[in-house]
């Protein structure tokens, strides 16, 4: 849960970055790898990131200055990532000009009836981006991406540092 609108920020700004580098890594082939024909592919959970941003903060009131479809999953991985930017942006500007502290107090119906305040809510969508986003490195791997690093360096980065990635 956040009480401060600029601890969000500044956490938001952070993830938000990482995501986008995870979403500018993929490309258009590698949108449909899943791993087995029930579960998402890797587009779709990218897209599920994008939507759910003014999804869930919608249902708290607050106006984004953007507007995506949740059920077309675009046809390439630069409209997921240029979606993604514009979307993480909205929400951020949204924030700060909509709410100050105080109404990261306020209380909204979220799912299934419960009752979440708008700093709890924040936090979900923080650690939703970051649970999908785990999941699109595996599959990443699995479509012969490179991985950016996120919270320290990928494989493929260590060299960049002038080290061997550690063993396995």
């Amino acid at each position: 849960m956040f009480a401060t609108v600029s601890d969000f920020l500044m956490n938001w700004r952070s993830e938000a970055e990482s995501t986008q580098r995870i979403l500018d890594a993929l490309t258009d082939e590698s949108l449909q790898q899943a791993v087995t024909a029930q579960d998402r592919t890797l587009g779709r959970l990218a897209w599920h990131i994008v939507t759910t941003i003014p999804e869930m903060l919608e249902r708290t009131g607050l106006s984004l200055e953007v507007t995506v479809d949740e059920s077309t999953v675009p046809a390439t991985a630069r409209q997921i990532a240029d979606s993604y930017r514009a979307a993480a942006k909205a929400l951020a500007d949204a924030v700060e000009s909509q709410w100050s502290d105080a109404t990261l107090l306020e209380e909204n119906e979220m799912y299934s009836g419960e009752r979440w305040t708008n700093g709890f809510t924040l936090g979900v969508l923080l650690r939703h981006q970051t649970h999908h986003r785990g999941q699109m490195t595996v599959l990443m791997r699995q479509a012969g991406l490179s991985v950016p690093g996120v919270y320290g360096p990928s494989r493929e980065e260590w060299s960049s540092f002038g080290m061997e990635a550690p063993s396995v």
